[in-house]
């Protein structure tokens, strides 16, 4: 015999009705807690950027506006210099290599191994007057670390926990988080690990007639973070210009 169920008021509550309203208390909560975690995935999903291919963008400093050209790019400078490309908050370093000297170093279209996938890419070499300016991200392949935890030790260098100053003959970025290293001469290739990912290469294009350098696109691995490098994140504010900053390392 089922035992009867009274309210406070001393009536027979109806099972059929209490187990109705049980569950409709469950759903209400199923729903809520659904609601909240679609917000939770639409938060941690970066949404789509809206743009289709790589922009070719001029290459200007952030405190002048003004287009930057070979004089304004120090030969292994010891300073972080970088910009945002293809979207916003995607830093890349703008380097002009050079040798322990200080005199420019022609920089080859080389083939670059990645590990994780055992495929190989193509680099774009170095362009500029001497062929010496090259770019790449500036997020690190390994766990995302960005300068100035990663930055670029000029040639005969000492890099804490990483390659002796007498092994970075030709100068390196290497990424102080743990330890990863990369070869910006030889395409941003694997030099110590633990990546199993080079630095994605950004394409430059140099105008000769104007000293001026631009953006074409990116080759190599995906940006750090990204299903893929157009996706996951904003556009830049302009579609003729990326600013190029400079910090002290």
């Amino acid at each position: 015999m089922n035992e009867e169920i009274r309210t406070e008021t001393g009536e027979v509550e109806d099972p059929k009705r209490r187990t109705f309203l049980k569950y409709m208390t469950i759903a209400a909560f199923a729903a809520a807690s659904a609601g909240a975690l679609r917000a939770t995935i639409q938060n941690i999903i970066p949404k789509s950027a809206g743009i289709t291919g790589f922009p070719q963008l001029l290459l200007v400093d952030s405190a002048t506006g003004k287009a930057i050209t070979t004089p304004d790019l120090k030969v292994n400078n010891s300073a972080i210099v970088t910009f945002d490309y293809p979207l916003q908050g995607e830093p890349n370093f703008l380097l002009r290599l050079g040798d322990s000297s200080g005199s420019d170093v022609k920089v080859s279209s080389v083939s670059v191994k990645i590990p994780a996938s055992g495929k190989t890419f193509q680099s774009p070499g170095g362009v500029g007057p001497y062929e010496s300016v090259v770019a790449s991200s500036a997020i690190c392949q390994h766990l995302g670390c960005i300068p100035p935890i990663i930055h670029f030790y000029k040639p005969g260098t000492s890099i804490p926990n990483g390659p002796s100053g007498s092994q970075n003959t030709n100068g390196l970025i290497h990424c102080n988080c743990h330890g990863s290293t990369y070869d910006p001469l030889k395409g941003f290739g694997i030099v110590t690990g633990p990546t199993q990912n080079p630095l994605p290469n950004v394409s430059l294009k140099y105008d000769k007639s104007k000293d001026q350098y631009y953006t074409l696109s990116m080759v190599g691995p995906t940006i750090y973070g990204h299903s893929s490098d157009l996706s996951g994140g904003n556009p830049l504010s302009s579609n003729t210009q990326a600013e190029v900053t400079t910090q002290s390392s």
